[in-house]
């Protein structure tokens, strides 16, 4: 799963910015919308991927397929779907092969050869258009049954990125990026904008790199300065810096930080050599219940305990500092 909600503007409205993210949000959401019960994704059969598989009511089996845009041939894919399943009977725990298959396609609009495809089918096929609607500041996914005209619709939760002047000297972000802002306030989409743009234009041998699950900063992979990932359970991306390591030898160590921000100043900062570890902030232990802790749990320390320099709590001070650091492992 990626993130929640990641929204793009079109010529005439707005767009899930990918069918993954279109599936992501169907997912989640699923009972809500449909009243189904989840049951897998992207299952694999016949060397063809299913979007999502879910149970209706009395354990039936039912085929979802999802586009982002319209599609001609959306009625023989779920057609070739329903084939191998049926010959397969994967989850049998679960699934009533007894009841009949439903056949669920949804999309924005419908090509008339999806029309005609039907007309002349023996199998029966549910259409649903979707639609992201636009209210004020509110977003909304909306489901309009082609045939009952049942409609369904549920909040997205996604913020409008506004760019102003933030990224006006520096390339395009990234589109993970952008997805990952939407369920940013907008301080904080400005915040992590300002600090792509500090980095960026440091020094002509910066890098943005843009993994699977990780955007990083520096001189190729061996020479990071900084890095978001994006943490699903947060909502929202969370920012590492490599700083000079809290230590009593004497040769300066830097490692890899998490930094805990509201997009002005810095709180906290954990060493987490990867992934977003067991750090935390002594609010958030609070917030575990006690059965539920690790055996071994880190406190992170104020910015101002972490850093021998500067001893601030600025965050423009605190990339600052990782930039000069990551300029004199470049230099050497």
């Amino acid at each position: 799963m990626l993130h929640g909600a990641a929204l793009r503007q079109t010529g005439t409205g707005w767009e899930f910015a990918s069918e993954e993210a279109l599936e992501d949000f169907l997912e989640d959401n699923l009972q809500e919308l449909l009243g189904l019960t989840f049951l897998k994704r992207q299952h694999h059969v016949r060397e063809q991927y299913c979007d999502i598989l879910a149970l209706g009511k009395n354990k039936q089996l039912v085929i979802l397929e999802l586009k982002n845009t319209e599609d001609r041939y959306v009625i023989q894919q779920l057609t070739r779907y329903y084939d191998a399943l049926l010959d397969e009977k994967p989850f049998p725990e679960e699934v009533d092969y007894n009841q009949p298959v439903e056949l669920v396609a949804i999309a924005p609009n419908f090509h008339r050869d999806n029309l005609t495809d039907i007309k002349y089918h023996t199998l029966t096929f549910r259409l649903v258009e979707l639609a992201v609607i636009k209210e004020g500041d509110a977003f909304y996914l909306k489901l309009s049954d082609l045939d009952n005209k049942e409609i369904a619709q549920i909040g997205i939760p996604y913020r409008e990125i506004y760019f102003s002047d933030i990224c006006e000297n520096t390339t395009a972000p990234p589109r993970l990026l952008l997805d990952w802002l939407g369920s940013c306030t907008r301080d904080e989409q400005e915040g992590i904008l300002k600090i792509r743009g500090q980095m960026l234009n440091f020094h002509s041998r910066m890098q943005e790199i843009t993994e699977s699950k990780s955007i990083k900063y520096g001189a190729g992979k061996s020479k990071p300065c900084a890095e978001f990932c994006f943490n699903n359970k947060l909502k929202k991306p969370i920012l590492f810096l490599w700083l000079p390591l809290p230590t009593a030898r004497q040769r300066e160590a830097i490692g890899r930080m998490r930094v805990w921000t509201d997009g002005n100043t810095v709180s906290h900062v954990g060493h987490v050599p990867k992934g977003f570890g067991r750090m935390k902030t002594r609010s958030e232990w609070d917030a575990v219940p006690v059965e539920s802790r690790p055996k071994h749990m880190y406190m992170s320390g104020s910015s101002k305990s972490f850093f021998p320099v500067p001893r601030s709590e600025n965050l423009g001070e605190v990339v600052d500092l990782a930039l000069q650091k990551w300029l004199e492992k470049i230099s050497k």
